[in-house]
């Protein structure tokens, strides 16, 4: 009785400590919070005008983050889309097309919605690898952008909403912003509190072992691929009323950077690991560092080199992948070649 008392006191007196000790070191965020630690310090001692300047870095968050929301649906259960890039395009061109504008963000939502239930129908159904589908659909759909389009922007019909739209609506808050705030929220709760998104974890990490217990894992990557598909779609319309026109070439700089934020955030490619605030956490961290790349005058292509830069080391430092590699240096040692032999 006195033995354990004496723990649990031990256990209060370094809570505080231990809990921060194992927040940073967690598998899914600790790389998020280190590298949020270190932009925001090399922000401050550089270009602290990226904090000064909230509204544009909170704005380049949230369109960083809204679509990486969307991928971490759908890499949560070890598939990818390639295709969010050009669904915001071609939602957005769809929804400009439009002469009623509440009518056209209807048609965007379930334009976005049906091409995520086609990327699903093809990876389930028809059988081909996530990679390929969604890169095929990324193809048609620019390209589709350009036919609807006639290859040039097209003004939505009503110009007033969309400067209305643009404008901070609750203190520094954009529509843009809290939307994304409200996407992050719906989220976090359907993948932690709701049956259906605790699933998607189930269908990662092992699919034969979901669907021996009885989970429906067809129909969970149906509504994966159909969240990732609504979220782009919603960019587009975020996108497409900010600028007052769509672009179908939008969204073409914002795939290398959701994706960056989904992987930094702790999200394993191959499924079954991750979080949603993860990812909020890797975009937050990518929005800072690119604002504060762009007022420091570096160019759109060196930011990428750095954003790509960034991934790749996400991706070498992660646990398992450090696991596989000393796996691998151990079975080509030359000791325990000879050992095993």
């Amino acid at each position: 009785m006195t033995e354990r008392t004496s723990l649990v006191l031990g256990e209060k007196q370094g809570g505080a400590l231990d809990r921060l000790r194992v927040l940073v070191s967690r598998r899914t965020e600790g790389r998020a919070v280190v590298l949020l630690i270190v932009v925001s310090i090399l922000t401050i001692s550089f270009e602290p005008i990226a904090f000064t300047s909230y509204e544009v870095t909170l704005g380049r968050t949230a369109l960083i983050g809204l679509i990486a929301l969307g991928l971490t649906a759908v890499i949560l259960m070890g598939e990818l889309d390639l295709s969010v890039a050009s669904t915001l395009a071609v939602c957005g061109v769809v929804m400009a097309s439009m002469d009623n504008l509440a009518i056209g963000i209807i048609a965007a939502l379930l334009v976005g919605i049906l091409i995520g239930a086609a990327n699903a129908f093809f990876v389930v159904v028809v059988g081909i690898n996530s990679f390929i589908a969604t890169l095929g659909m990324l193809f048609f759909l620019r390209g589709l952008a350009f036919v609807i389009s006639d290859e040039k922007p097209v003004r939505i019909s009503d110009i007033d909403a969309g400067i209305a739209f643009g404008k901070p609506l609750i203190g520094p808050f954009t529509p843009r912003m809290l939307l994304f705030i409200l996407a992050f929220i719906v989220l976090q709760v359907f993948v932690t509190r709701v049956r259906v998104g605790r699933e998607f974890y189930a269908v990662g990490g092992n699919r034969q072992a979901a669907f021996d217990a009885g989970i429906p894992v067809k129909r969970r990557i149906f509504t994966g691929f159909m969240i990732s598909g609504f979220v782009a779609a919603l960019a587009g319309v975020i996108s497409t009323l900010e600028r007052t026109a769509a672009d179908p070439t939008a969204g073409s700089t914002v795939l290398l950077s959701s994706f960056a934020a989904a992987i930094i955030g702790g999200v394993l490619l191959t499924g079954g690991r991750g979080s949603i605030f993860g990812t909020l956490l890797g975009a937050t961290s990518l929005g800072i560092m690119q604002v504060a790349l762009t007022l420091s005058g570096v160019e759109v292509d060196i930011q990428d080199i750095i954003t790509g830069t960034v991934l790749l080391v996400a991706v070498i430092t992660d646990p398992s992948t450090l696991r596989s590699v000393i796996r691998s240096a151990s079975s080509l040692m030359p000791g325990r070649t000879a050992a095993a032999a």
